[in-house]
């Protein structure tokens, strides 16, 4: 049965909102902190006198750090109380931030990046244990809500503000904004944040570390992390570095996991598994975060490539969208408290699966501004029925005493479901393109009166220009051929869609194997 905590929540003595809006600042940050810089790197590269591909290295190191230490987080809280530990990460966060900032070379900028996603991985699952602690189950819909628009919102509001600060400050102000930020949120965190009293008993039961389940699983996801950044970039498996990572990780991960499955005092529990809800609550959270973070790479970049947008508008297509999330997570966090949660999960993937279908429909090279933006607003309505709900699911029959494994674990699924997505969006664009081109290209027929009347029609409006008749027939066919390859993509990006679409759906039969949970009541803890 729950305990009498967890049935009321812990606050110690504050207001428990208070204390969800002090945890959620610096997380706010730490996920803004993982697409702001995307757009940032032309200008980095720039000033620290550096490849562009070099100084991808500034987002691959944040990612490698930032995974190893999330499904390790809820283990370091209990060992050394969570408030200590989420103010720790908080200090290495900010000061970790301030050195990025102030870096004089692409070298150190990387490590201080280490050192920033080590921090920053223990917040996202540091709030979330804190809010299921704080709130009772009946009121964990709400707390949710405020964590939900932390993560949902600062992915998509990343790209503008990334742009608008390199545009009109520096760059080094992506990372400098953090610092006052983190200095508030340590002074309000050491004032209002308290650790329950089954989080001091956990911690006298707990055993020595297992430092080589540690070993294994900072090895494999570090490994993973490395392959799914760098893997369209370097060819994927035909790459030798690729492929050796990948088997190091394959081996590391299989091996922590049986390792675990072993040990009395585990540093991740895996056994959680066991539980049919948390199960499918970690799967649902990792296509969730496919969808959100492949969808989010994705109108962006198809705008600004073939719209002609900047990274400032593209970015602004997005944040109608993030203001629909906004509106609804408290009404969802409402709903949850009121309903079967597995049927909001249901219809949150529903609407998600049919808006990335009708944006495949849609989406071409002329879509006004306007389009754009409904195309994305769509698909937020149904990723807010998701976030909360699945969070709450994830929790039922968990003992109190697990929600720092839990929080851990959930954070990590929707991490890696965000890399896996954009390595996926990236490589299928990449590879469906040049099918997709073949197949057009092998339909071009170099002696159609259609072909040539186009061609003659775009050599006089060069001439017209001012261009020579053989300039302006050199410039007709690469025209034409930039036609093609527009097409090529758009289908590209077309199939892509459908992809994430398919995935979103599958989704919909798989929420009813978790057991019911209704009205913010959580199912009893075995």
């Amino acid at each position: 049965m729950t305990d009498q905590g967890e049935e009321h929540g812990f606050t110690g003595g504050h207001n428990p909102w208070v204390v969800a809006l002090t945890v959620t600042l610096a997380t706010f940050m730490e996920v803004l902190d993982t697409s702001i810089a995307n757009v940032s790197l032309p200008h980095i590269a720039g000033d620290l006198s550096v490849s562009q591909d070099e100084s991808t290295w500034v987002l691959t190191s944040y990612l490698v750090s930032n995974a190893i230490v999330l499904p390790v987080s809820g283990w370091f809280s209990t060992r050394i109380g969570r408030k200590r530990f989420y103010m720790g990460c908080v200090v290495i966060f900010t000061l970790s931030s301030f050195l990025c900032g102030v870096s004089p070379n692409l070298s150190l900028l990387i490590f201080f990046r280490v050192l920033q996603g080590i921090g920053g991985g223990g917040l996202q699952p540091s709030e979330q244990a804190i809010l299921a602690d704080t709130f009772p189950p009946r009121k964990r819909g709400m707390a949710f809500a405020i964590y939900g628009m932390a993560v949902v919102l600062a992915p998509a509001i990343g790209p503008t503000l990334g742009g608008y600060i390199t545009d009109h400050f520096s760059w080094r102000w992506v990372f400098l904004i953090n610092v006052p930020v983190g200095l508030l949120s340590l002074l309000l965190t050491n004032r209002v944040v308290v650790d329950p009293p089954h989080l001091v008993a956990a911690k006298k039961r707990l055993g020595p570390i297992d430092t080589v389940g540690l070993g294994l699983v900072a090895l494999g996801l570090g490994c993973l992390e490395y392959v799914l950044d760098r893997g369209q970039e370097d060819d994927w498996f035909a790459s030798r570095p690729i492929l050796l990572f990948s088997f190091v990780s394959a081996a590391a991960l299989v091996a922590f996991v049986a390792w675990e499955l072993n040990q009395e005092h585990p540093i991740v529990d895996i056994r959680l598994f066991r539980i049919r809800s948390f199960a499918a609550s970690s799967v649902m959270m990792l296509v969730l975060g496919m969808a959100l973070f492949g969808s989010t790479v994705l109108l962006p970049q198809y705008m600004q490539l073939w719209m002609g947008y900047s990274a400032q508008q593209a970015g602004m297509a997005l944040s109608p969208g993030g203001v629909v999330v906004i509106l609804l997570l408290p009404l969802v966090g409402r709903l949850v408290t009121r309903f079967d949660a597995r049927l909001l999960i249901a219809f949150g993937f529903a609407v998600l699966s049919l808006s990335l279908l009708h944006m495949a429909h849609t989406i071409y090279p002329g879509i006004d501004f306007r389009t754009a933006t409904e195309l994305r607003i769509y698909q937020s309505v149904g990723l807010a029925f998701l976030f909360v709900p699945i969070n709450t699911l994830a929790y039922s029959g968990v003992p109190a005493a697990k929600n720092n494994q839990v929080a851990g674990i959930v954070n990590l699924s929707r991490n890696m479901g965000g890399d896996i997505g954009i390595a996926l969006v990236t490589t299928l664009i990449a590879r469906r393109s040049q099918v997709h081109q073949s197949n057009l290209a092998a339909h071009v027929d170099a002696g159609s009166d259609i072909l040539r009347a186009r061609i003659a029609g775009i050599s006089r409006a060069l001439e017209h220009a001012g261009s020579g008749p053989a300039e302006a027939l050199r410039q007709a066919y690469g025209v034409v051929y930039r036609q093609l390859l527009q097409q090529a993509q758009t289908l590209a990006y077309q199939d892509v869609l459908f992809i994430l679409a398919c995935f979103s759906a599958a989704m919909v039969p798989l929420v009813f194997l978790a057991r019911r949970v209704q009205g913010g009541r959580s199912a009893p803890a075995h």
